[in-house]
Parts: C-alpha cells; structure tokens; sequence
C-alpha cells in the first residue's frame, strides 16, 4: 500500500509538506512553515494529521523557510527521525532555522510586551532549542548518491537549480524485475540562472509531483541585470534617495551580490555604497563562498581566477541593530539590500518605514509576491501600508524585476517536461495559487494529454507504488 497526502503547498504556494506512506511506514517530504496571510499562519498552530512521531525520515528538498521551517515544530511534538537533504541544504537550514525560532520568541515577547494577543501569555511556535534538537537529526547527503531505505526502496537529490543545495527527491521502489518512481521536484529552478546549474532532466518517472508557482506565467523575454543596471542608473541620475530592495536571504541576496560585483566590473554601473543588512544573508553568504563546487562552471571558473564572487566595491555588511540603524541616515544614491523578500517581516520593514514617505526614494521588488504579503500590497499601488501597527505613506516609487525569479515560468516547466521519455501516470500540482495551478495543471493536459491533479489540503491518494 502506498498512499500521498498533501498537509500544505496544497491550494497556496507555502507549507510545503506532503506525506508519502509505505505500508507501515512514514515519510515526509518538505516540512514547511505557512507564510502570508493570518489565516495561513494559523494552519502553522494545527495538529498535524498524524503523529509525527510515527514518521521515519523527514526529505527536504531545499533550505526555505516553506519548505524547512516547520521542522522544529515538529521535532516539539515528537519527531525523533532522521532529516536527509544535501550537503548545502543542512548548511543553510542551521541558519535559516536558527533565525526562525529567534523570530518566533521575538515575537512571542512582543506580544506580551504590547498586550495584543488573545492568549496570556502568548507562546512561540517554536524555541531555539526545538530548532537545535532538529538540527540534531540531519543527516546530509551528496547530490546522486544513493540513500536506501531497504532492499527495496531508495532516494537520491538531484540538482533542481533553484537555490545553492535545492534538488528533487527522487524516490524509487523496486518490484521484482521493474521499478516504480515517484519524483517530487520542490521548487524547480530556471536554466541559465546566475551562479546555479540548470535544473538536472529526469526519466521514467510514475508520479510527478510539481511545482506551479509561475504555472500561469512567462517570465520576460528581457535581461534581468539590465533592468536591475537600469534601475539603479535611474536612481543615481536623481542625485538623492537610494534603491530599497526587499530581498531574500538566502539565494536571492547572494545573486545581486554577485550580478553588483560583475556591473562594476564591466564599468555598467558606478561603485555605490552597497548595504546588505541581513544576519541570515551574511552568514548565508559564507556559506555560498564555502561552497564554490556546488556552484555552476562559470562561477566556479572566476573563483579559480581570484574574483570574490559576492563582493562588491564598497560593500557593508549589517549585523546588528546599531548597524543597521545607522543605515536611515543614509542619504543617496545608495543600495538597501534587506530581508524579508517579500516583506513580511525582519528588518525591511524599518527601512520601507523610513523610505516609502519620500518620494526621492525607489522600492525594488526582484520577483514574485504572494497574496497576502506587504509585497503585493505595495506592488497593487496601494496609498498606505500598515507597518509595525502605523499607516506608511507610499510616496516612494515602486517598481518590480522579474526575470531574477528562481522559479521556472510555464515555458520552462513545459520544456522541461518535453524530455520526459514517458508519461507519469499521475501529475500533482502544487505550491501555487489557485489561478497558477489550474492554468499549468490544463497546459499540461492540452499539451501532453497527461493525467493532472491539482490537490485539496489534507486532500490524500492511493498510489501502485
């Protein structure tokens, strides 16, 4: 008996979790946080749908916080298994974990200190100290090497492109003389992204479970580091204000790292002063520049040749919150490179406090905003923006890049799924909203006339595994 049950990712692009249960075992693939809206934070409180501690291994497929983060919460309410992933993906998961729980406690204490939630007192979801028992558990792999999980059943990571470390699980059981596969691609990345390999072809592939997050869209024809050259071209010529850029600390930060660091070079754009105010993108910048070998041959063949992959000319690096403080006397032109991408929370949202009354100043937003997120308010054109419980003018100019995407757009999931040798019998689609989902789960039937799947949450099927 097999059996795939979707707990998250389900109807909405995050908390990724999918349950794979094989006769009497139990494995989870993804352990991810609900982010957004109030009303998808919540299902973060939820009992999960089976004991946890009842689940054998733990599959991430990458190191994001919707595909990780609800790791120690699980670990809190009893999970003692092992977490498999690659080498990159533990690296990155001790930061991005570590900052979650502080961001958990730190909230927690917030609301006792303010008196605005309903529970006394409010509690984190999770601790520090959750988040080191689960770190405890992982057990990292390299990409291809096989992990058997018995004489009949084994998984290896391959590269999916879409982050330093993220892959696909690929999930074999074998019967007698045949075989049968399940493929879960997590978040597929885009061929010729910087700094990353194209995401790896797969074959022979029974049940694909596929991604959609950029299911109902093409990514522009033009180059995403002209427009970003563009962009900061236009700020310079008005002499004053600076670019505010929201951005993600792990994978996005290091990139415009690295696409600043090769504009300087080519003399495209003047050295400015370059602020990353991120602990996690910091710390997860040492681990990109210890990890060159996992990068593509390009970034690889300029490390040989002494360049600092993420380093531009006049960078600062921001830990603390003195540091980062100082950054609002900044005047212009200058670069704010800040976390959280899409600007749910961490220190972004003092810098759009200080910067969005002026009109002087640009916000940049290099990618996709969910529903729900200050994101995709500020990129609807809205007046105001509610920040820290106060009403923020919007007067800065507001603009979007997205070809910088690290999700791969119809086009390139299509082509991707051209090569297969055969037809899956069964394709889900997930991590999506409902509008991206629906659209690539009818072009893939249309096209390929295969068998597709959009799942409800919690929603479950019986697999010939």
């Amino acid at each position: 008996m097999a059996r795939l049950s979707f707990h998250g990712a389900a109807g909405t692009v995050t908390g990724s979790r999918h349950l794979l249960e094989l006769d009497d075992r139990r494995f989870l693939l993804d352990c991810g946080l609900f982010q957004g809206s109030k009303d998808l934070r919540r299902r973060n409180w939820e009992q999960f749908p089976v004991d946890p501690a009842s689940i054998e291994q733990v599959f991430l497929s990458h190191a994001h916080i919707d595909h990780s983060g609800y790791l120690p919460r699980l670990c809190k309410h009893g999970f003692r298994g092992t977490v498999r992933c690659t080498d990159a993906t533990a690296d990155l998961s001790a930061i991005m974990l570590r900052d979650s729980a502080h961001l958990q406690e730190e909230d927690a204490r917030y609301a006792n200190k303010r008196g605005f939630s309903k529970h006394r007192p409010a509690l984190p979801l999770y601790t520090a100290a959750d988040a080191e028992n689960a770190l405890r558990l992982f057990q990292p792999v390299h990409y291809g090497e096989d992990i058997h999980l018995g004489d009949d059943l084994r998984i290896k990571f391959k590269d999916a492109g879409h982050i330093l470390g993220s892959a696909f699980l690929d999930l074999k059981r074998r019967r007698g003389r045949t075989s049968r596969k399940l493929l879960f691609s997590g978040d597929f990345g885009r061929p010729s992204q910087v700094l990353l390999a194209d995401p790896v072809q797969v074959y022979d592939v029974d049940y694909l479970v596929l991604e959609a997050t950029y299911g109902d869209r093409l990514h522009p024809e033009t180059d995403p580091v002209e427009e970003l050259a563009t962009a900061i071209d236009e700020q310079v010529k008005r002499g004053t204000g600076v670019l505010v850029m929201p951005t993600f600390s792990v994978g996005r930060a290091q990139t415009l790292l690295h696409v600043l660091n090769r504009l300087e070079a080519r003399g495209r754009i003047p050295v400015l002063p370059v602020f990353l105010d991120s602990p996690m993108a910091v710390a997860a910048t040492e681990v990109f520049s210890r990890r060159i070998r996992d990068l593509d041959l390009l970034a690889r063949k300029q490390s040989m040749a002494g360049t600092n992959l993420f380093q531009p000319g006049r960078l600062t690096l921001s830990s603390t919150r003195e540091q980062s403080k100082a950054i609002n006397r900044v005047e212009g032109p200058a670069l704010i490179l800040s976390a959280s991408g899409m600007a749910t929370g961490g220190r972004i949202l003092h810098h759009l406090a200080a910067r969005l009354p002026s009109p002087e100043n640009t916000v940049l937003f290099l990618g996709y905003q969910a529903a729900g997120t200050r994101g995709r308010t500020l990129q609807e054109g809205r007046p105001v923006v509610k920040i820290h419980g106060e009403e923020i003018p919007v007067r800065a100019r507001i603009k979007t890049i997205s070809g910088f995407s690290g999700h791969g757009d119809q086009g390139e999931l299509l082509a991707w799924l051209l090569a297969f040798n055969r037809a899956p019998e069964r394709t889900f689609v997930v991590h999506a909203e409902p509008a991206a989902a629906a659209a690539l789960a009818e072009k893939i039937h249309s096209t390929f006339g295969w068998e597709v799947t959009i799942p409800a949450l919690g929603e479950g099927f019986d697999l010939d595994l």
